[in-house]
């Protein structure tokens, strides 16, 4: 990280700083008080992810005052996490705090490590303004507010930077630090808030020494104007600033101006997006709480049942059942000999294969004079190749598929120019998918030898086995399956790419 690049965050954090079991990699966000990196696990952990996002909220160089501020901020975020635990909000691993006297601006620092997200809405929005997934992710936005709101909490700071995108392209709610509990119909927030997402009435608050008083009309607010910003690609309220369109949100709220949705916003939405905005409190209060908006959001999006993400295209087996079974009926003659081909070496074809054990003059020795034996570096709930047999030497894992070793955030570089000598499958049953398979090609696909074998995998390892590999064993991807060796599973690896 340059010095330009470390200037541009709240709280800069050089590449490499660990902090706990956790190594810091790039920024991934910067806001009025914390930055948000990317992690790997340095060390292994029980039930710890080997990727994260680490929030960083510093108290060094800072007064008292902003220190406290700074605390209370971080509590609140860690309460909230710690208590509740939904489909729609991010998680939380663990809380740290930093010891480091040589460098006082990260020196009591209070670390939050989170889920690690793909993408934040606001990124996308930038992109892509109006994006086609809108009303799906609005949809599990509010499904996120009702969560929040049934355990008795409110957002307080609900915008684009606040919504998080997972690798599977759901939504969560994350960045909690102004949230509060509710006291009855209300609760205590922080004088701070995003003013673009902030309700008439909160834009010259009630405050006391318990902070700013808001209600859960105060979220409803900011989904309408987040669904209003994500369905048409402009703010509800003109204006070219923040502070115009504050000023004509205090105008609208007094009477002297009728709210304009844009032409563009989809006729299913417009009377939500309405009662959303409605001029007070009250009247968003009996308009509907965030469980009847989640009604009627998800009849919008179009079902009156539980809001589901488009379906992937139908498997090869749905599509194309005869002829899955005339394939399946081929397979049934080579299946023994394809099962047979994992478990001894075939130098004819040069196919890399499973193997029991390597020789004794290739396997590492100990001081002690024994096969020294490494597979206990997996982390649990992993699955992880090395470059060495009995699992020594450098080791890559990753805890779900990877569609490409040497490319995209989690990488493999030392599988790039020599061969992978060792796997262990150390991935959790309850999954429902307890095979591991891997290919010559990334993307799931084969490549050189593997488009001659009955199956067009390069092998697959049985949940919690471990062995050695021989030959040229050069995989560049891997998937999670149901099982090595059902007829079922084989067919889906050889059609589902």
């Amino acid at each position: 990280m340059t010095g330009q690049e470390r200037a541009s965050h709240v709280v800069p954090v050089p590449k490499g700083y660990r902090v706990g079991r956790w190594e810091v990699r790039r920024p991934i966000a910067s806001g009025a008080f914390s930055t948000v990196y990317a992690a790997r696990a340095a060390t292994p952990a029980d039930g710890l992810p080997s990727r994260a996002a680490l929030k960083f909220l510093a108290t060094g160089t800072r007064t008292p005052r902003q220190v406290r501020h700074l605390r209370d901020l971080a509590e609140r975020e860690v309460q909230l996490l710690s208590r509740l635990h939904a489909p729609r909000l991010i998680r939380m691993y663990e809380t740290l705090t930093v010891d480091d006297p040589d460098h006082p601006e990260l020196d009591g620092a209070t670390v939050l490590v989170l889920e690690q997200a793909a993408d934040s809405l606001d990124a996308v929005l930038d992109r892509t303004p109006r994006p086609a997934l809108g009303p799906l992710v609005l949809a599990e936005v509010c499904a996120g507010l009702h969560q929040l709101h049934h355990a008795g909490w409110v957002h307080g700071d609900l915008k684009p930077a606040n919504v998080l995108l997972m690798k599977d392209g759901t939504a969560r709610l994350a960045d909690f630090s102004t949230s509060a509990e509710l006291d009855g119909t209300h609760a205590y927030s922080p004088a701070f808030a995003t003013r673009d997402y902030t309700p008439p009435e909160l834009l010259r608050p009630e405050t006391s020494a318990r902070g700013t008083l808001i209600r859960p009309t105060a979220d409803i607010w900011a989904f309408g104007v987040l669904a209003h910003l994500v369905l048409t690609g402009t703010h509800p309220l003109p204006g070219s600033t923040p502070e115009a369109r504050c000023d004509a949100a205090a105008r609208y709220a007094q009477g002297m101006e009728e709210l304009r949705l844009s032409p563009d916003l989809p006729e299913s939405w417009r009377h939500i997006i309405s009662d959303c905005l409605s001029r007070t409190h009250a009247e968003r209060a009996a308009a509907h709480d965030t469980e009847a908006l989640l009604t009627r959001v998800e009849r919008a999006v179009g079902g009156a049942g539980p809001v589901r993400r488009p379906r992937r295209r139908a498997g090869f087996r749905r599509r194309h059942p005869v002829l899955a079974t005339v394939l399946a009926s081929t397979l049934l003659a080579t299946a023994c000999a394809t099962a047979a081909g994992y478990a001894y070496v075939n130098h004819e074809d040069g196919t890399p294969v499973y193997a029991a054990l390597p020789a004794a003059s290739k396997a590492p020795v100990g001081p002690d004079g024994k096969i020294s034996y490494g597979y206990h570096r997996c982390p649990e709930n992993s699955v992880c190749f090395f470059s060495e047999h009995n699992g020594n030497g450098e080791m890559c894992s990753w805890r779900g598929d990877d569609s490409d070793w040497l490319s995209g955030e989690e990488t493999c570089a030392w599988a790039g120019n020599q061969p992978v000598r060792s796997v262990y499958n150390n991935s959790a049953a309850e999954r429902g998918r307890e095979g591991l398979a891997y290919f010559r090609g990334p993307d799931f696909s084969p490549a050189g030898i593997d488009r001659r074998r009955p199956v067009q995998r390069t092998g697959c390892t049985s949940i919690n086995s471990m062995g050695n590999l021989s030959g040229t064993y050069a995989p560049r991807s891997h998937r999670l399956v149901s099982d090595c060796f059902t007829f079922t599973a084989i067919i889906d690896t050889l059609t589902h790419w």
